[in-house]
């Protein structure tokens, strides 16, 4: 697949994902996709395969009281098969809000989404929003 098509697909999973069309956006994973976030908290780890990654972001909005939401800033390739994005996530807690510049960086696998690594500018704000 091309440099473009990777672009537009991470484009579409953000639509996805912030319409809540797990559906739509597991189209655009391989099977035995793995999402890994960094850190110390309970959505901390590497989930592997779609039904993994659905119950992560499953447990987002459920440790964020269905607040959390992200909004996509800008995507960057690197000319093959990853893809970086940038986005603004928003997680209300505790009666405060949050707002933190994110990163992920996507690498495909024949046209597909094969991995996701989480980048954080502050770890231990995550660790503590999400456990």
């Amino acid at each position: 697949m091309g440099v473009e098509q990777n672009l537009e697909t991470v484009r579409k999973g953000y639509a996805a994902f912030g319409a809540g069309d797990m559906d739509a956006l597991m189209a655009l994973y391989a099977d035995d996709a793995v999402h890994i976030v960094p850190g110390n908290s309970k959505t901390s780890g590497a989930h592997k395969g779609k039904e993994n990654i659905v119950a992560l972001y499953r447990a987002l909005f459920e440790l964020s009281g269905g607040s959390f939401r992200v909004a996509l800033q800008d995507v960057l390739s690197d000319g093959g098969d990853r893809v970086m994005s940038i986005h603004q996530a928003h997680v209300e807690k505790d009666g405060q809000s949050y707002d933190e510049t994110e990163g992920l960086l996507f690498t495909f696998v024949d046209g597909k989404v094969a991995e996701i690594q989480d980048f954080f500018r502050d770890i231990e704000l995550m660790d503590r929003l999400f456990s």
